[in-house]
């Protein structure tokens, strides 16, 4: 087996079984990942200089046909379910088995990489897979090791993607001809059936979210953030939507990260070394950070390109509405090196309520600030999925349910423990309607809200008055720099009262019937910070 590229000298694939492929290109260059890509006519250069891949038929997650193996390491302390679906150790190792087969006399790329920018915590990864746009996405978003690191490179996990590997459903065990599963006891994820990169990512941030809180005691996190000039860190949680990635990105504040974070005792870290960003209708004036990064390095997946067929239309959802961008971190330049700041000062939760009935912000206590997270709740409008056509409520628990290998409630807790411990406010900040629901109110202005997250960060709130919500119990401010006061109470922006009534007890109700699948893992602290509703369910 020839080997080319970076590697120590007794790196080997034999470990995982792959001893007679045919070549295996080791830790190639971004430009020799573009450049064999371009060859195997698997992409293009963009105008942009970034790769332009098109992902195949899936242009997203799969999270029905994920699997975990259940065996004696994981039967007691995986929360099995919808999310986590069990498949067995003698299943993993037949489909293995006729993977590695597949892959038989076929040339690699294999990626050497790692998780965790806190030493403390790195994690070693092993990245082997059948296209060079696979590989160079995993360059891309994990941590780079230096070439003196490289010659000592020893893997804890290894990832196997074949992307034009199909299972057989019947033969197999999976769903679909698509699988991404999971073996912690072999520290191993193997990926068939789909060429959706982020398969990879967040194959490795479930298996984070199970090892550091479990084995660390460090809380894992779906979440960005960053740090301000006086060394303050803040973090910020928010399903898509909800305006995650544009407030975090501050000029006035240094960026951890985009995505997945830990909070240890004495620090937020960030688990990767790269950014994933949705491209639906990017524009400069918008994400200007994310435009700029869009260069040589950056890889396009899925992307429409005006008639020249080089120029990105970022308008284009004839693929996917999830377009998406990977990236160095090292592609922005208001970045933290390394990716780490300091325990949290600020924690926000981000939610685009489309019923009008959330405040613009509030600040919660640690059990609601625990209900609020196993919640993770926002609201979706029309033309953001097919078929809706009115405001629905969705729900993920701690902002990032499809990647919790463990229960919610635990997740929750540990938050719990962290605010205990130091000195934190949360706040819970609407982005979405005030005076009315969707169709009838306004979406809230984001210079309003860049105002009051402004406002909590300077310690401006720290001293004003509140009032609770009639329903919700949340802690309302009175009064904010730069807001107009009679935003900050929703139940006064509405014409008819009554109707926000109303529409506040049908959320109330939404958020409890979400909690009782939790209700009996959770303790009273996060029960009691439950919602009140006058109408009956």
């Amino acid at each position: 087996m020839n080997q080319y590229g970076r590697r120590s000298e007794t790196a080997s694939l034999d470990a995982i079984g792959l001893g007679h492929i045919g070549t295996a290109y080791w830790n190639l260059t971004p430009a020799e990942l573009v450049e064999e890509t371009i060859i195997q006519g698997q992409g293009i250069l963009s105008n942009t200089g970034a790769l332009a891949v098109d992902t195949g038929k899936f242009t997203g997650r799969s999270p029905k046909y994920r699997f975990v193996v259940c065996d004696e390491n994981t039967e007691n302390t995986v929360f099995w379910g919808d999310v986590n679906i069990k498949f067995t150790p003698e299943k993993f190792d037949a489909l293995y088995q006729r993977m590695r087969a597949y892959l038989t006399n076929k040339d690699l790329y294999v990626r050497d990489a790692k998780a965790c920018a806190d030493p403390t915590y790195n994690m070693n990864i092993r990245v082997v897979t059948e296209f060079p746009w696979s590989n160079m996405f995993a360059s891309n978003m994990f941590l780079r090791p230096s070439d003196e690191e490289i010659q000592s490179f020893e893997p804890d996990w290894h990832i196997v993607c074949a992307p034009d590997f199909m299972a057989d459903p019947e033969v197999d065990g999976t769903r679909k001809s698509n699988f991404a599963i999971i073996n912690f006891s072999k520290k191993m994820i193997i990926i068939g059936g789909t060429g959706y990169t982020g398969e990879i990512k967040k194959g490795i941030f479930s298996v984070l979210n199970y090892v550091l809180p479990h084995e660390h005691g460090v809380l894992s996190m779906h979440c960005s953030a960053n740090v301000g000039k006086d060394g303050d860190t803040a973090v910020f949680f928010g399903l898509s939507g909800t305006g995650k990635t544009t407030l975090s990105s501050d000029p006035d504040r240094r960026l951890i990260g985009d995505d997945e974070h830990g909070w240890s005792k004495d620090a937020v870290f960030n688990f990767e070394g790269g950014c994933y960003a949705k491209c639906i209708d990017l524009s400069q004036e918008k994400e200007p950070q994310i435009w700029d990064a869009i260069k040589f390095g950056a890889i396009l997946e899925n992307i429409g390109f005006e008639d020249d067929g080089c120029t990105p239309n970022y308008a284009d959802s004839s693929k996917t509405e999830n377009t998406r961008v990977s990236y160095p971190i090292d592609h922005i330049d208001n970045i933290m090196k390394p990716s780490k700041g300091g325990v949290p000062k600020n924690i926000f939760f981000l939610t685009c309520d489309a019923f009008g009935v959330l405040p613009p912000i509030s600040k919660l206590s640690k059990g609601q600030a625990m209900y609020h997270f196993i919640s993770g709740y926002t609201a979706k409008v029309a033309g953001t999925e097919a078929g809706i056509t009115e405001p629905q409520t969705a729900f993920s628990a701690c902002f990032g349910s499809p990647f919790l290998p463990l229960h919610p409630t635990k997740y929750a807790e540990m938050l719990g423990e962290k605010m205990d411990e130091n000195d934190v406010n949360v706040w819970l900040i609407n982005t979405g309607w005030s005076g009315g629901a969707y169709g009838e109110g306004k979406r809230m202005k984001l210079s309003y809200t860049r105002a009051m997250i402004t406002a909590a960060l300077n310690g401006e709130l720290d001293n004003v008055t509140y009032t609770q919500h009639e329903v919700f119990g949340l802690s309302m401010p009175n009064e904010c720099p730069n807001v107009p006061s009679d935003l900050l109470h929703p139940r006064n922006t509405w014409k008819d009262t009554s109707a926000y009534d109303t529409k506040a007890n049908e959320l109330a109700q939404k958020f409890n019937a979400n909690f009782k699948k939790y209700e009996a893992f959770a303790n009273e602290e996060i029960i009691n910070a439950a919602p009140t509703s006058s109408v009956s369910a």
